[in-house]
Parts: C-alpha cells; sequence; structure tokens
C-alpha cells in the first residue's frame, strides 16, 4: 500500500507539473497574440532595425540554398558589394529568422518571430518563477515579463529582433545565476550541473545579440561580488567566475573573430553622433528632434519600469519569518542590487563608468538596461501578488490596474510608431533582382566609404570597356560561379585590363588569377576589389577563407564544450556509484 500510495503520488506530481507548463505554454500564446494584435490591421511594426534584420534573414536563407551553412559574408549588403556583416554580427537570431523563411512567407516572418520570441520569454520567465512562487504566482510572472515595457519598446518602436530574443532568455540566466550563487534554498541542483547551465544559457546570450551580451556580463559579475561580500564567502566567486569563463569559451567560436577582426572594419563608427552613451541617458535632448522623440518615450517607459520595481520592492520586502512572502532576503537583496544597478547606469551621473569600463560604451543606449531591470520588476510584482494578504479584491484591482498600465503604455507606443507592409516585399525584390540592400557603418571594411558605391552596378566589369573598341564584350566575360564565398570569373581580353568585381575588399578574401594568388587593389575611395590582368584567357577565382582567428574561435569552442560535458559525466558517474 506504502509504495502503491508513493506512486500515485509521484505520478499526480507530475501531472501537475506537466498541466502547469502547459498552462504557462498557454498563457504565453495569449499574452503573445494580444502583443501582436495591431499587426492584423496595420502591418508589421517598421521600428529603427527593421530592415537591418530582415534583410539578414533574406540574405542567409539565401546562402543556405546555395549550400553555405554558416554565412560569414553578407553578400547583398551595400548593394551587392558586401560587408562581413556575419562575422560581427551574432548568430542565433539571423539564423532563426532565416529559418522561419523557409517554411512560411517573408511578409509573415517578423510577426510569427515576435510571437515565438514572446512565448518563449513567458516560458523561460515560468521557469524562473516556479522556482520563487506557487504556479499562480509563477503565471503571474511569465505575463509579466512577457509584456513588460520594454519588450513593448521593442516590438512596437525599436524592431530590434535580436535583443528580443536575448531579453526572452534573461530569466533561465537570472535563473542559473541564481543556483549557482546559492540564491535558492534548498539548491536546485549539484554545483557542477549549476556551473554548467549558467554556462551555457550566458553562452547563448552572447551568440544572440552581442550588447545583450554585455549587459548580461556587467550584471553577472555585479551579482558574483554582491554575493561574494554579503555571504562573506569564496564560493560564489569561485563558482561563477568559472561559469563566465566556460560560457565565454563556448561562445568562442564567434566572440574571437568578432573581437579580433573588428581591426579589419570601421567599427568606431558603431559610436557615431546619436549612437553615443552620452547622448542617450534618461531624458537627454540633443540637436536631433527625431532622436529626442525617441528618447523621450523610452525614458518614459524606463521611469515607468523604476517606479514599479520600487513600489513593489517595498511590498513585498520579507519583513520577518512569520510573515515573509515567497522571497528569501539574499534573493530580494540581489534583486535590489541588480535594480539600482539598472537605474544607476541609466542616469548621467554614471557617465565615468560608461566610458571607463571595458566594451560597456559599446551598448550605445543606457536605456538598454530595462532588458535587466524587467526580472526584478517582475518578480517583486509577482512577489506581492501572491502574498496571504492579497486576496480576493486587493489582487483582483491590483492585477486589473498593472493591465490598464501596460494596455495604455502599448498604445502609446502603437500610436508613435512607423507602420509599414511593404518593407517585406521590397527587401525581398530588391534581393531577388540582384540590388542588394543597405550596409551599416561599422561594418564597412577599412578604406572604404560605401555611401559612395553605386546602388546598381554589375557583378564584373572591365576596364577599358572592350565594348569601345568593337568587341562584344560579353563574348569575353563569362561568370562561372558567383555565391556569397566564391565567385569565378573567366576573362578573354586582347589588351591587359583590369577587372573590377562588385565586392569590397576584406582580409579574409583570397583572389587567384590562372592558379597564382594576387594582391588586389582598391579604387582610392571605396575598397572594391580591382585586379590587373594580362592579355589573354585569365580564369579569375575569388574565395572567402578561413581565417586563423576563426579556426582559433573553434577550437576553443570545442574544448569548452568537452570540459562542460566531462563535469556533466563525471558528476552522474558519482550519483551512479552513490545509489549503487
Amino acid at each position: 500500500m506504502t509504495v502503491f500510495s508513493e506512486e500515485t503520488s509521484a505520478a499526480n506530481l507530475n501531472l501537475r507539473a506537466k498541466r502547469s507548463w502547459l498552462y504557462a505554454l498557454l498563457l504565453s500564446l495569449a499574452t503573445a497574440l494580444v502583443i501582436i494584435s495591431p499587426f492584423f490591421w496595420m502591418g508589421n511594426a517598421s521600428g529603427h532595425d527593421f530592415s537591418f534584420h530582415v534583410a539578414s534573414w533574406m540574405d542567409a536563407a539565401a546562402q543556405w540554398r546555395d549550400g553555405i551553412l554558416f554565412p560569414r559574408w553578407t553578400d547583398g549588403a551595400n548593394h551587392g558589394f558586401g560587408e562581413p556583416r556575419f562575422i560581427f554580427y551574432p548568430p542565433i537570431s539571423w539564423m532563426f529568422g532565416a529559418a522561419l523563411g523557409f517554411v512560411i512567407p517573408w511578409k509573415l516572418v517578423p510577426t510569427v518571430f515576435i510571437v515565438l520570441t514572446q512565448i518563449l520569454a513567458g516560458i523561460c520567465a515560468f521557469a524562473l518563477g516556479r522556482h520563487l512562487f506557487p504556479q499562480r504566482g509563477a503565471l503571474v510572472y511569465a505575463v509579466c515579463y512577457a509584456a513588460n515595457p520594454y519588450a513593448l519598446l521593442i516590438v512596437y518602436m525599436r524592431s530590434d529582433f535580436a535583443e528580443q530574443l536575448a531579453l526572452a532568455l534573461f530569466p533561465v540566466l537570472f535563473l542559473a545565476a541564481a543556483e549557482v550563487l546559492g540564491l535558492f534554498d534548498p539548491p536546485v541542483r549539484s554545483a557542477r550541473r549549476s556551473i554548467i547551465f549558467l554556462a551555457i544559457t550566458f553562452a547563448l546570450v552572447w551568440l544572440t545579440n552581442a550588447p545583450a551580451g554585455v549587459v548580461a556580463s556587467y550584471s553577472l559579475a555585479m551579482l558574483i561580488a554582491w554575493t561574494t561580500l554579503t555571504q562573506k564567502a569564496w564560493r560564489p566567486l569561485l563558482h561563477g567566475g568559472a561559469a563566465l569563463a566556460l560560457g565565454f569559451g563556448l561562445a568562442g567560436f564567434y566572440l574571437l573573430p568578432a573581437a579580433y577582426e573588428q581591426r579589419w572594419v570601421n567599427i568606431s563608427l558603431a559610436l557615431a553622433s546619436g549612437l553615443q552613451p552620452s547622448q542617450n541617458f534618461l531624458y537627454r535632448v540633443i540637436a536631433d528632434a527625431e532622436h529626442n522623440a525617441f528618447n523621450r518615450i523610452a525614458s518614459h517607459a524606463a521611469v515607468l519600469m523604476i517606479v514599479l520595481t520600487g513600489v513593489f520592492a517595498a511590498w513585498s520586502f520579507p519583513r520577518d519569518r512569520s510573515t515573509a512572502g515567497p522571497l528569501t532576503k539574499s534573493l530580494w537583496s540581489a534583486l535590489i542590487a541588480l535594480s539600482l544597478t539598472a537605474a544607476f547606469l541609466m542616469t548621467p551621473i554614471s557617465n565615468i563608468f560608461w566610458m571607463a569600463l571595458p566594451k560597456l560604451r559599446f551598448v550605445q543606449f543606457p536605456w538598454r538596461w530595462m532588458s535587466i531591470l524587467a526580472i526584478p520588476c517582475a518578480v517583486f510584482i509577482s512577489a506581492a501578488i501572491v502574498q496571504k494578504r492579497m486576496r480576493g479584491y486587493r489582487a483582483t484591482s491590483t492585477i486589473a490596474a498593472l493591465l490598464a498600465v501596460l494596455a495604455c503604455t502599448a498604445t502609446y507606443m502603437v500610436r508613435h510608431t512607423w507602420w509599414d507592409s511593404e518593407d517585406v516585399p521590397v527587401l525581398l525584390e530588391t534581393l531577388q533582382n540582384d540590388q542588394g540592400f543597405e550596409g551599416v557603418d561599422e561594418y564597412d571594411p577599412l578604406g572604404d566609404d560605401h555611401s559612395l558605391l553605386p546602388e546598381k552596378s554589375a557583378r564584373v566589369t572591365l576596364t577599358p570597356p572592350e565594348a569601345e573598341r568593337g568587341l562584344k564584350s560579353p563574348a569575353g566575360v563569362t561568370v562561372q560561379r558567383w555565391t556569397a564565398e566564391r565567385k569565378e570569373i573567366l576573362i578573354t581580353t586582347r589588351e591587359p585590363s583590369v577587372l573590377k568585381l562588385r565586392l569590397l575588399d576584406y582580409p579574409a578574401w583570397r583572389v587567384k588569377v590562372n592558379e597564382a594568388v594576387v594582391a588586389p587593389e582598391q579604387t582610392g575611395e571605396t575598397a572594391q576589389i580591382t585586379v590587373p590582368l594580362a592579355a589573354g584567357s585569365s580564369l579569375v577565382a575569388v574565395r572567402f577563407i578561413r581565417t586563423p582567428d576563426r579556426t582559433i574561435g573553434a577550437v576553443i569552442s570545442v574544448v569548452s564544450a568537452l570540459i562542460a560535458l566531462l563535469l556533466f559525466t563525471r558528476h552522474q558517474e558519482r550519483d551512479r556509484q552513490q545509489i549503487s
């Protein structure tokens, strides 16, 4: 009877767990559909980064069709001259968008991307919430996080799909960090498993969005330092540091090339006027009306989150053991420290830190720290709602007030953004017509001014044009292959000529003429590749090679993965020995 009752109890618990995850999935889906409901009659919200991301998805999908599984060079950028965007921009978001483009029409991809991302945000938030609250509180946390003001700002006004995807992962990142730092009582899993868990989630954030990776790195460093000091123990520092080091190693195949090859592009233009942290603090005004209008909206959203965090943090404070809510004092204090850090870094008085701390200025916009503030904000709201004194009318009225605030925030942003249903078809048409799309300043190779590149250009041009000498140029130029990473052209001329390719020079390009490696020349103000040719037949082959930094980065990732696997298998063996 005892064995039977224990098995029945275990089965019931398992069924309840599955049901709770199903409830979280359905509630996250409902939240995502409500968020994108204006899309049904207004088209796509065409925010600041909309064209950048959609064009990247389309370019990656086109390269997959050519057999290039992991694109490095963005072929359609700069109207077909290309740029190394895929080396510097983390791969998960543009690969996800490209995959969606294979199964659904491109016009629907942005909307489906948003829905799936916000579902993921709700599920990840529920994964954290179920360690803090009963089921009701975990579901409240999932909704509050998936519909937080910063997520709404990204969806309606920024269209930064990569940051939105990284934001969806942040609750799991905090969950992993809390496990490693011992903020849960009792511990959720063993130290080794917690370190691996944090390393993997940390790497995933970096492989999704670089500014989010920087924000995550400094947030975790602050939490590790805070916990080490408050607990007066070295374990959080050692375990947290090991997890971060392993996470950086797992993402090494992206991080090392992106860091090393910055010397080959105009990366400093990422901090051009209007993109500097000092110009984007809360309510900062510069000589750009459009910039000021958006910064004012972002500042409104940040202040709203700060106020909500402060109010509900005070409400959910665990005053003593007898009246404590679901949050322990150590976890509550860690969340407060995280909130204060995020709020402080959005204000002008933090400018010295933006200038002094490595790579922090490349986050560009201080209000991006709302991505971190969203975690404690939603936790404090959920903790307050599930307290014993929050029952009946008080709980219902609080939830209704929160929903009204979020609805008003969303309505305000919907009315102040730009709606356009033609962006996607226009981008698709330009790629299909081999016209390409605009490039990005910071990914422009050194020595190039991409603003001077023509919007329409032939793939191959000979100088002097043989047509002017009464010869038929097409008979002398045969493009045998033209993909993002390989170009092969057979040229036949009666006199020495100069070949101009619709391609920007970059150290990873190797140019061969009749199997002999040659150094490509540039045209002056642009980095367009030009190749001198002798009279006669010339087979020109241009290939995007694997540079040493990419190889070393891949090796680091493989070694890190093996270390993680070793830690996991050793833990499994120890568990089996204890059971036997």
